[in-house]
Formats: C-alpha cells, sequence, structure tokens
C-alpha cells in the first residue's frame, strides 16, 4: 500500500495545478503598452539588426548566453530503458530544474522522435543559434558515443553527453579522495568495472586519466570479461580488453582494489567482496538497488569505502555535483566546448571541496552534526551552495587555459561574487565584515563552550582567522565534545571558572564585583557566588582585557544572559542600550531597532535610540537612512503612537540636522521609494528607500523582525547590542552555526571599531 501511495503521490506531483515542472518567465517588464513595443514590434528590431551584423550580439541581447538544451530520443531513460521521447519528458523536465536551481541556467528541453544517428545530429546542429550549450541526455550506448562526437566536431557551443561524463567526473572525485583515505595509489590500483555502457566506459577513461593504469583495469560486460581475444568487439570496448587470465567477475574480484559498479543489482556476493584486497573501495551505483547492498557490504568489510547512486546511504555519486556548474563554467566564458580539460578540473574541485569544513546548513539538511572528509564523506553533499563557487570556475579557467574561451574572466573576484549572487547567497556585507575580521582577529570568550554549535563556529572562525576563541565551561565535557565530534580545536584556552576559585584572578573579579554592586544589595560572598556564573566571569574578562568581547545567550533567555554584562561592563557614558537586528534580504540589508531591549520608549529614548542606530549602520560602511514608523503616514493620525513618532522626527532634524530620516511614516511607504516618492514629494527620504527602520515599541520591533525572517526569506543576523561601554553580544536562543559565526564575526568588527573611536578620542586629548 506505501509503494502504491508512493506512486499516486509522484503522479499528482507532476499533474496538479499546472501539468509539468516548468514555464517560461519574463525577465522584463510587460506592464504597459510601451514595455510591449520594445519587447516586440517596433523595438525588437533594433536588437536584431545589431546581431544581423554581429552574430556573437545574440549573447548579448538574447538568452543564448544561459540557454541549454536539454535533449533526448527517450531511447535509455533512467532505469527504464528505452520507453520513448514522450515518455522521456518528465525527466527531461526535471533534468532543466536542477539546472534552474543548482546554477541558474535556463532550460528548454527537447525530445526527438528519431533513433537514426543521421537524424539527429542533424536536428541537434540546426539548433546551435537559440542555444549557448547542449545536455545530451538519456540516449542508449553505442548511439550516444556517435552522437556527441559527430556534435563537438560540428558544433562551436558545448556539448556534452551527461550519462557518460558526470558520473565520471563525480566518482573520479570520490575514487581520488578514498584512494587517499585508503592510502592506495591510482596507478597502482586494480579496478574491476562491472558494466560496459556509457556511464562504464566514460568512467573508466576518465580514471586513466586520473592515472590508473589500462593494464590494471579489468571491464566485464553481459557476457563476461571483456577479454582481447573475444571477437566482434565494439570499438568502445576494445579499449579495455584485458590479456590477464580472466574469464568471470569473481576471478576479477579476486585482490582487486577497486570495485565499480554500472551494471545490476546484487551481483556481487559476500565472498567476492571478501576476496579483495584489504581496504578495498567499492562504488556499487547501479539505481535503485545497487550491485551489493550497503549495509551488507560494510558489515562484511570493516575497512570498506562503499559509494553508491542513492541518497539514504553516505557518499552518493550525484551527477548534479557537476553538470550544472560544469555548463555554468563553459557558459560564463562561451567555451566552444567541453574538453577533457575542463572535465578533470571539475574532478579536482569536487574532490578538494569535500576536505573542506562543511556548511551548518548541509549538516542540518542531512541531520548530521559534523559531516567531515573520511570514509563516510568522500565528496559533497548536492546541497552544498560552494559548489557554484568552486566547480564553475575551475572549469571556466581550464576552458581559458586551453583556448576553447571567447570570453575570457579577467577578475575573478567579481565573477565569484556573481555567481553567489544568481542564486541568492550573495552575503556581501558579511563577506565584507569577514574581511575586516581577519584583518585583525580579536580574543571572543563563549560562555555557552558546553554546547556543539558553540564550538562549531568556534572552529570555523579559528579556521578562518576571524577570532581567537576563549572557551569557558567544564573542562571535561568540552574536551568531550571536541573528541566527539572530531572538531579540530584541541589548542584552543578551555577556562573553567570552578577551577579558578583559588586564583589571584578570581578573587580580582570578585573584588571588583562587589564593590561596583555593593550599594545594589551584593555582599562579598554573593559576588564569589556569582562569579561562578561564566557570563559574570566572561563579562570580567572583557572589562580586565583578558579577551575582547564575549558571545552568550545561545541557552538562556536574553535578559538572563544581558545582565551580567550591565552589571558588570555598564553602558558607554550618557548612553543608553539598544537592540539592532540586521535582516539580510533580496533588496539588501535592511536594520531593525530596537528589537530586544526597550519596551515602551519615550520621545528621548527613541531619539536616543535612533541616533545609536544611524552609529551603527555607519560601522558597516553603509550610510544609514532612517525611518521612524508608525501605522500613519505624517500627520494622518493623532493618537499616542503617530504623536510620539512624529515628535521623534521633530527632535532629530533639530538636534542631529546631519542625521537623514524622516517619519512618522508606514513600513510599506519607508521600504517603497516609488511610492514614498509619488505620495509625500516633500519628504527627507525621497530619492532612495530608507535602510534603517525605527520601531515605535518593542513589540512592533520584535514581531516585524520574526514575520520577515520567517515569511519573507530574509536572514536575521542579531542582535546586534548597541550602547555597551564595551563590546557584548548575546545570540538568540537556539541560534544555527552560520547564525553564531556571523555574530562572532560582528562582534570582532565591533572591538575593532570601539579601539578605533578610542585611538581617536586620545588623539583628539593630546
Amino acid at each position: 500500500m506505501r509503494k502504491e501511495n508512493q506512486k499516486q503521490d509522484a503522479l499528482n506531483y507532476h499533474s496538479k495545478g499546472r501539468p509539468g515542472k516548468i514555464e517560461v518567465i519574463p525577465t522584463k517588464p510587460t506592464n504597459s503598452q510601451r514595455d510591449l513595443s520594445l519587447a516586440y514590434s517596433p523595438g525588437v528590431a533594433e536588437p536584431c539588426l545589431k546581431i544581423a551584423e554581429n552574430k556573437d550580439d545574440a549573447y548579448k541581447y538574447t538568452a543564448k548566453g544561459n540557454l541549454v538544451a536539454v535533449i533526448s530520443n527517450g531511447t535509455s531513460v533512467l532505469g527504464l530503458g528505452d520507453i520513448g521521447p514522450d515518455a522521456g519528458k518528465p525527466v527531461m523536465e526535471g533534468k532543466g530544474l536542477l539546472f534552474k536551481i543548482f546554477a541558474d541556467i535556463d532550460v528548454f528541453d527537447l525530445e526527438l522522435d528519431t533513433k537514426n544517428v543521421d537524424e539527429f545530429v542533424t536536428i541537434v546542429k540546426a539548433l546551435e543559434p537559440t542555444f549557448g550549450g547542449i545536455n545530451l541526455e538519456d540516449i542508449k550506448a553505442p548511439e550516444c558515443f556517435e552522437i556527441e562526437r559527430r556534435l563537438k566536431e560540428v558544433m562551436s557551443i558545448p556539448v556534452m553527453h551527461d550519462d557518460q561524463h558526470g558520473t565520471a567526473i563525480i566518482s573520479g572525485a570520490a575514487l581520488i579522495n578514498a584512494c587517499e583515505i585508503q592510502k592506495k595509489k591510482l596507478e597502482k590500483a586494480k579496478i574491476v568495472v562491472n558494466g560496459a555502457g556509457a556511464a562504464a566506459v566514460s568512467c573508466t577513461k576518465i580514471y586513466i586519466s586520473l592515472g590508473a593504469k589500462t593494464e590494471n583495469i579489468v571491464m566485464i560486460d553481459r557476457s563476461g570479461v571483456i577479454r582481447a581475444d573475444r571477437s566482434n568487439l565494439e570499438p568502445t570496448k576494445a579499449q579495455f580488453a584485458t590479456t590477464r587470465d580472466i574469464h568471470t567477475l569473481e576471478e576479477a574480484m579476486k585482490d582487486a582494489d577497486v570495485f565499480i559498479g554500472l551494471s545490476a543489482a546484487d551481483v556481487v556476493s559476500v565472498p567476492m567482496l571478501k576476496s579483495m584486497n584489504k581496504n578495498p573501495i567499492v562504488f556499487a551505483m547501479a539505481n535503485p538497488k545497487p550491485e551489493i547492498d550497503y549495509e551488507l557490504a560494510v558489515n562484511t568489510r570493516s575497512d570498506i569505502i562503499m559509494a553508491t547512486g542513492r541518497s539514504d546511504f553516505p557518499n552518493q555519486v550525484n551527477n548534479v555535483l557537476g553538470f550544472p556548474y560544469i555548463f555554468r563554467g563553459a557558459l560564463d566564458v562561451r567555451a566552444t566546448g567541453i574538453n577533457e580539460a575542463m572535465k578533470i578540473a571539475a574532478v579536482y574541485a569536487i574532490a578538494q571541496l569535500a576536505k573542506k569544513t562543511v556548511p551548518d546548513s548541509v549538516n542540518q539538511a542531512y541531520d548530521d552534526n559534523n559531516l567531515k572528509f573520511g570514509k563516510d564523506y568522500i565528496i559533497p553533499k548536492p546541497t552544498d551552495p560552494r559548489l557554484i563557487t568552486s566547480v564553475a570556475p575551475a572549469v571556466a579557467k581550464a576552458a581559458m587555459d586551453t583556448g576553447v574561451s571567447r570570453k575570457p574572466i579577467e577578475d575573478w573576484n567579481a565573477y565569484i561574487i556573481e555567481l553567489r549572487s544568481r542564486l541568492g547567497l550573495d552575503d556581501r556585507i558579511i563577506r565584507d565584515l569577514t574581511t575586516a575580521a581577519k584583518s585583525g582577529p580579536k580574543r571572543v570568550v563563549f560562555t555557552e563552550a558546553d554546547s556543539y554549535k558553540i564550538l562549531k563556529a568556534a572552529q570555523i572562525v579559528k579556521e578562518e582567522g576571524v577570532a581567537n576563541p576563549i572557551l569557558l565551561g567544564n573542562r571535561d565535557k568540552i574536551a568531550r565534545l571536541i573528541r566527539d565530534n572530531a572538531l579540530d580545536i584541541e589548542d584552543v584556552l578551555i577556562i573553567d571558572p570552578f577551577e579558578e576559585q583559588e586564583t589571584e584572578r578570581f578573587d580580582k573579579y570578585v573584588q571588583f564585583l562587589f564593590k561596583k554592586r555593593q550599594r545594589r544589595g551584593i555582599t562579598e560572598a554573593g559576588a564569589r557566588k556569582l562569579m561562578l556564573d561564566r557570563n559574570y566571569f566572561a563579562a570580567c574578562m572583557v572589562e580586565f582585557g583578558e579577551a575582547d568581547t564575549l558571545i552568550s545567550g545561545l541557552t538562556k533567555n536574553y535578559v538572563t544572559a544581558i545582565r551580567p554584562a550591565l552589571q558588570v561592563i555598564g553602558t558607554q557614558p550618557g548612553s543608553r542600550v539598544a537592540g539592532m537586528y540586521m535582516m539580510l534580504t533580496k533588496k539588501g540589508p535592511v536594520f531593525f531597532g530596537d528589537t530586544t531591549i526597550n519596551e515602551n520608549p519615550s520621545v528621548d529614548e527613541l531619539v536616543d535610540i535612533s541616533v545609536l542606530l544611524n552609529k551603527a549602520v555607519k560601522r558597516f560602511n553603509i550610510k544609514p537612512r532612517l525611518a521612524v514608523l508608525s501605522y500613519s503616514n505624517f500627520g494622518s493620525s493623532d493618537a499616542a503612537i503617530p504623536l510620539k513618532t512624529r515628535e521623534v522626527v521633530k527632535k532629530l532634524h533639530e538636534e542631529y540636522p546631519d542625521i537623514v530620516v524622516d517619519g512618522e511614516m508606514q513600513g510599506n511607504f519607508a521600504i517603497n521609494n516609488e511610492m514614498l516618492t509619488d505620495n509625500f514629494p516633500f519628504s527627507d527620504l525621497k530619492g532612495q528607500a530608507a535602510n534603517t527602520l525605527v520601531f515605535p515599541n518593542l513589540e512592533s520591533g520584535n514581531i516585524a523582525y520574526k514575520l520577515l525572517q520567517e515569511l519573507g526569506d530574509a536572514e536575521a543576523v542579531g542582535p546586534i547590542l548597541l550602547g555597551m561601554n564595551k563590546p557584548v553580544h548575546v545570540l538568540q536562543l537556539d541560534s544555527s552555526v552560520r547564525e553564531i559565526v556571523n555574530m562572532i564575526t560582528i562582534a570582532v568588527v565591533d572591538v575593532q571599531s570601539h579601539e578605533k573611536l578610542n585611538l581617536n578620542n586620545k588623539s583628539v586629548v593630546k
């Protein structure tokens, strides 16, 4: 019954609503008659004439440069075989979907009703003016080899049969890393390839390009071992024929180092697996059932590295790790083809990425605390957002180095930024802050170091040179978490306040807190007890210059986390404290305040908060544009909140004329400048939207940022604590590792800003 339900779910997915999985969406305005006249007649004549003069201008005036054709005749569809072009169309649509999702490449899927190689080649060649690249898909062997070879000869755009090369590239990256882990040299490895179709042939070729020796390879098809003495061998198989006295898969597996399966389920037995050399590498890639069951294999050989084509086991060999980014890189340099060097560049880029620290978003997607390069992680996961910025540039550079590029990339940093922005990954402000933090990393003390998330974030900022972590907590528990999660931070300073009780430092902290709070109800004994609280201890470390900033709040409510810092460090002279969130939206960063501290601020308090926000936004090298928000616009209501916000703007204009601010105004007018200019052309904010929103009370600010975070697909960075005498930052309860890393980065930059300000103040005094 469950299987039947799954079948129906799949049918419903493809049929309900708009049938299929793709649609065409205009990229230019079409709202007015003028728009339509530019899009078609008569305006369309202008780009036509330009292209008639220079065919390459098609890349400038049309979508060609970002358009790939996914083309099939349906003769070898997935595990379904020759089901025809109509039945293969859902797969081609799906392939187009993956191109768009992972690399922002537009696709038309084309299903050709022909099995004739000549007809197929003629049709596709005639389509060259339309497309920037051709992805051949699900065409049976040996015709697929001939079709790809001939099209590459006659077309001057990238052509790739992904069934061949996609699996080859991904498994090649996996094989490089598996050999490294298993301490095997590829040039000496004995390799068994079970299967002789398009993917198997291409895989074997790329392994040879990577260093494997033909004489060490045994390939097996339905008729048995491909031997040199077999008659009527196809040329594609003959190149791998062996002269060794091996006739069966069982014989081939004896003392083999590597098994590559691109064949059928359950063809590898337990005795075969046991007969392999020590530390075997087994890539059983038949789908949906591999050549040997994953659990059976790993339970049979504890020294095995196992990969499959399935997503429910480690080390999935998934073509989506390659083809979107290979075409992305090829399109971006207008390559005339995809050559061997470009494929090898993709192999090494994928292999290297697996060795880097895995983003928290990927760990969360796979419900894993700490994916790390090793036997169960030899290639990246398909959801890794760094694939596009690792593989595409490597492919583009290889195209340039081998002379097949017609539009070389000159600024690689700008290219990386462009790739990230294509997928909505352009955290420009965070990237800039990270660069600033790396220029002068600071000592950050973590009050909740007995948390995996904190330790993982500490590892990341240490590796990236953003900060020097100091871990507070139980030494044994922290050490155990580091060991159990294989975190590379063993050399980081760990301090346990309970171990510090008899030290001179502990006494110094106690006396300081007692003297500062003795008239606020704290006794010396009470101060000693409070100093065992890591939040008080960390605050004293910052106050006495033994740490530069502190991070807290992951497991405690905001008030509990911030109170020790307020009591020990306090606020800047004459200032108050406020909380600000930086919301990373598709339109850029927008700053919200106050979102965490002041429940119902008065006019004067809102003025102070606005000044704090203005100063804080400037620290991010952004020119602040403040909108004081209300539920009314410019005097349309005389209720309490509109009157309060109106008075705030008045005082800001009078007392701080350099601050760009206006209000009271509704939120939509603040961020939609066209609406604001059309309706209120007198506003000081006309011409550019506000980037800093001042909320009339805590309730509205807190609700707004949480709603935008959940419904608006915006990332919240904060709360950023403003007005403290020294930098202190409190996390959202249960923040993600990414959010913690962002907050650490901001904390380091905050320290740098404080140091610069203090230096300037000393210069003025002198």
